[in-house]
């Protein structure tokens, strides 16, 4: 089958920012004001991943809109699952923080030692897409445990974790620009990701005596939601010009 994850361009990454930010307002919002709560959000949510993650095996190429369907999917899970061991089991959020770390290091390493590579640009197989759908989820839940980390239990605040966590994605892809490994930049950059979106999403969404802007998490959610559409639609059509081009030239 052909590769079944997009180019990683400029898009990419703002429809990836855009995604986990939605994850953070997403969740919040299914708990708290719709009123299900962590557990049956968590539940909700697992049953159309799930549904979504079938979609998205039993293609032979790329779709984006499954593809992107399926992230914002594993974006809101991977946040419900940091805010159930920190809310209902009362775990610290440094504990969780290294155990993702270590359950993603484990994912690499069994991925690596079974395939010869972690690149994305070989997503070919089944078990490479289950490989590749497993890091992704724990790149989310890692990424929302380190930014709840930095921006509460260490007080850096939703300001300043979007500065530091943009600076860090920067940095990243300054390494990349000068010769460092485009595999491992990758995947420093999509953990990065998150706890800058999570931070931008806390930002904009919460009220102004937590720090935020008081936009609220329907209005954010919203709004990022209108903008992932637009760009995925966007993506389809150029994708579907240019298929239609080859054969012409």
């Amino acid at each position: 089958m052909l590769n079944k994850v997009p180019e990683v361009t400029a898009t990419f990454w703002v429809i990836k920012i855009l995604s986990t930010t939605v994850g953070e307002t997403g969740a919040d919002y299914l708990a708290v004001h719709v009123g299900l709560g962590a557990s049956l959000t968590a539940i909700c949510m697992t049953g159309l991943l799930i549904a979504a993650l079938l979609l998205q095996l039993n293609r032979r190429a790329y779709v984006p809109w499954i593809y992107w369907l399926t992230v914002v999917l594993v974006s809101i899970v991977g946040t419900q699952l940091t805010d159930l061991l920190t809310d209902k089991l009362e775990i610290s959020l440094y504990v969780s923080t290294a155990v993702f770390a270590c359950a993603l290091a484990a994912t690499f390493a069994v991925w690596f030692g079974v395939e010869c590579t972690l690149s994305i640009r070989s997503i070919v197989t089944t078990r490479r897409e289950l490989f590749y759908w497993t890091a992704i989820l724990f790149t989310f839940a890692l990424g929302t445990a380190a930014g709840d980390l930095a921006t509460e239990a260490l007080g850096l605040g939703f300001q300043l974790g979007v500065v530091a966590f943009g600076a860090l994605i920067v940095a990243v892809a300054l390494s990349y620009t000068i010769g460092a490994n485009p595999v491992l930049t990758f995947w420093l950059a999509y953990i990065l990701t998150r706890p800058l979106g999570a931070s931008l999403g806390d930002l904009l969404s919460q009220s102004r005596e937590y720090g935020g802007m008081g936009l609220g998490t329907i209005h954010t959610s919203i709004a990022f939601l209108t903008v992932i559409v637009g760009l995925v639609a966007w993506v389809t059509f150029e994708g579907d010009g240019a298929r239609r081009a080859g054969p012409a030239q």
